[in-house]
């Protein structure tokens, strides 16, 4: 807490950390208690019950926020001839196949928040593993980005579904929306996301599935919910 700046100190004794918060008591603090100039994201962080070491109970998936999370993202697609096409009509940034691949290999280029590819792309695109792999970029059908169905993916992911992957100390983290949201639309989009996130729980977990959730604005203090609020399955 020494490390910390004098705004954050300020702010940070507006928090009770013995208490959990409801959904609708956090949304109003973290408001209160966010000090950014700019309109900060709000990050939701849950800590799984998960043993992250096995790979039957590590999480990746998808989650779709029904208000999006004000974020413009940037969506690449590595796909052939019609298909590449077809993507940027979706909505897609950039859309190619090996003019592109070549840039991020040669380049390291990566200025983009989601990349899609058809599966047949997929062999090509595993060469990019020491580039995109560190940056968690590198598509994967289980979080959705390979698939056949290009046009439908560019278009989930624009609107509002992000991709959730448990870190190695089992966590999840994704974004809820922007500190300008409305009340009603940050705690929809938490509830909806933690909803779609409780039904991920791997059937090798044991226990409870969330040990911990925070929620916390891109610059303030992290704000502990009531678990009990959220389904568990």
């Amino acid at each position: 807490m020494a490390n910390r700046g004098k705004k954050y100190l300020e702010v940070r004794k507006q928090v009770d950390s013995t208490k959990n918060y409801s959904i609708d008591e956090a949304v109003e603090l973290l408001k209160k208690v966010s000090y950014s100039k700019f309109d900060g994201t709000v990050e939701v962080h849950a800590q799984l019950g998960i043993d992250y070491k096995k790979s039957d109970q590590n999480v990746r998936s998808t989650v779709s926020l029904p208000h999006g999370t004000g974020k413009d993202i940037t969506v690449l697609v590595f796909a052939e001839d019609d298909l590449a096409d077809k993507a940027k009509e979706a909505g897609a940034d950039y859309a190619g196949d090996d003019e592109i691949i070549d840039k991020i290999n040669n380049q390291n280029w990566t200025d983009f928040d989601i990349a899609i590819a058809t599966p047949n792309m997929m062999k090509k695109v595993g060469k990019l593993g020491r580039v995109l792999g560190p940056k968690g970029l590198m598509p994967s059908p289980k979080a959705g980005t390979v698939t056949e169905d290009i046009e439908k993916a560019v278009k989930d992911f624009k609107a509002g579904k992000v991709e959730v992957r448990n870190d190695k100390s089992g966590n999840v983290h994704f974004p809820a929306g922007k500190i300008s949201f409305e009340n009603s639309q940050l705690v929809e989009n938490i509830k909806s996301g933690m909803d779609q996130l409780s039904k991920l729980k791997p059937q090798a977990t044991k226990g409870k599935f969330f040990k911990k959730i925070v929620l916390s604005p891109t610059m303030g203090p992290g704000i502990k919910l009531d678990i009990n609020e959220f389904p568990v399955v």
